[in-house]
């Protein structure tokens, strides 16, 4: 296995010249992404409520989360394979354009009164789809903009902008649907605009060179899962990392539903956004730290921990603060182990390779995450969110005893230590929370 250390005008001899501050076209990639992700985030928490609140249901919920997150199955491993062959940067503007006019065609709907399940569905996943593409490529790319020693604090930060985004994008969006049902998804729209704007003023090449080759497809998907597989502590942590999402998604969905049966609105789901994304805000920050001085294995079975505590405790209040606190908790932990993922698919994947390495490690930890929402509308509908919830917490407490019985998650090391195996290093297991399309919190 080897690290790359990317391509020279990223990387450069020796120390970086200035502050990551002040690197332009670092800055442009970060707030474009972040404006993208907002967008997503406010359009995401107006779904379930377009469901829930006006003539739908929990099961028609779930199905708009089940579409949203279905690219995760379908979609991970071919766009991993095309990130790593085409242009990233066209990749991403064309993203932009796909989410704009998706979310612009709901927002037609909503003021002509002629919304529709299908369409709403069809929306989900083509804007589910065009987020994947973009996130390998935006990941991807960010080795190609900053010195290596740049990369723990830039991808830090982009996980703080992911959270932040999460932070605002709750609030603002429940707080824009109470004003207008459309407006949530025109701000999703003006926001990809905005991101579609930003990348065009990027000067540099968002990859390394690449000879051409014809295209294998499934070859080259193969390849991804071999370099992925191929790791010990990665293979366990994909399967364990998978359960969790699928849980967090069933969670999500049962927490609008107890929202609304304790008499709540919209704007308490806001609330509770906003207190959950600065948790985890603050696990973005302090993850920098925590990459570089912990084992992964060590860090991985805490969080387990921790969100084998918060997780029950959601089916055994109704305090909107309370709640929060225990979505802020959950936000903390996941936030910290997006980090810790993210910078070891980075560092450790070849540039040419990224795009595949994160596709797959996505699909297998992420995959099933549609089946989850599904799951969760119909379990909602049936035994109600109190029951599902707790439901939700034995299987996290299982996943929890899994995890810390393992010996490749227990042993397993830093990519700085000495003589570190195979499997200590790792792909980005988890997703930022808040939308349809999140994973681990």
């Amino acid at each position: 296995m080897s690290t790359a250390d990317g391509p020279a005008h990223a990387a450069g001899p020796g120390r970086p010249h200035g502050p990551l501050r002040a690197n332009r076209d670092y800055l442009l990639l970060w707030l474009g992404a972040g404006v993208a992700v907002l967008g997503d985030r406010t359009a995401a928490i107006a779904y379930p409520l377009l469901m829930i609140w006006h003539g739908g249901s929990p099961a028609d919920a779930g199905f708009v989360g089940f579409a949203g997150l279905l690219p995760m199955l379908l979609v991970q491993l071919p766009a991993g394979v095309l990130v790593d062959r085409l242009d990233r940067r066209r990749t991403m503007i064309v993203c932009d354009v796909a989410a704009l006019l998706a979310m612009a065609s709901v927002a037609v709907a909503v003021i002509s009164d002629r919304l529709w399940l299908a369409h709403v569905m069809a929306v989900a996943f083509v804007s589910g789809t065009a987020s994947i593409f973009y996130r390998l490529s935006e990941r991807a790319a960010v080795r190609n903009v900053v010195h290596p020693d740049h990369l723990p604090p830039a991808l830090s930060r982009n996980e703080a902008r992911s959270r932040a985004a999460g932070l605002l994008g709750q609030p603002l969006g429940s707080s824009l649907y109470g004003i207008a049902r459309w407006s949530p998804f025109v701000f999703a729209a003006l926001a990809h605009l905005a991101a579609l704007l930003s990348l065009l003023c990027i000067r540099r090449d968002l990859q390394s060179e690449r000879p051409p080759t014809a295209l294998r497809l499934r070859a080259e998907m193969a390849e991804g899962f071999r370099w992925l597989l191929a790791q010990r502590f990665l293979r366990a942590a994909i399967s364990l990392v998978a359960v969790t999402n699928i849980l967090f998604q069933v969670l999500s969905l049962a927490l609008v539903l107890i929202v609304k049966e304790s008499g709540g609105s919209p704007a308490t789901i806001g609330v509770i956004g906003l207190v959950s994304g600065l948790g985890g805000i603050v696990g973005a920050v302090s993850g920098s730290q925590l990459v570089q001085r912990v084992r992964p294995g060590r860090v991985m079975i805490s969080i387990f921990g921790v969100w084998t505590v918060l997780m029950p405790m959601v089916a055994l209040t109704h305090e909107v603060y309370v709640l929060a606190a225990l979505f802020a908790g959950t936000s903390f932990a996941g936030a910290v182990l997006n980090l810790l993922a993210g910078v070891y698919q980075v560092r450790m994947a070849p540039d040419e390779m990224q795009g595949r390495v994160g596709g797959v490690a996505g699909l297998l930890s992420s995959g099933a995450g549609s089946l989850g929402s599904l799951a969760g509308g119909f379990a909602l509908s049936s035994v109600g969110a109190t029951r599902t919830v707790l439901a939700v917490g034995v299987v996290m407490l299982a996943t929890f005893v899994t995890t810390a019985l393992i010996p490749a998650v227990r042993g397993a090391r830093r990519i700085d230590e000495g003589d570190t195996p195979a499997g200590e290093a790792g792909g980005a297991m988890t997703e930022p929370a808040g939308s349809s399309s999140d994973s681990a919190r």
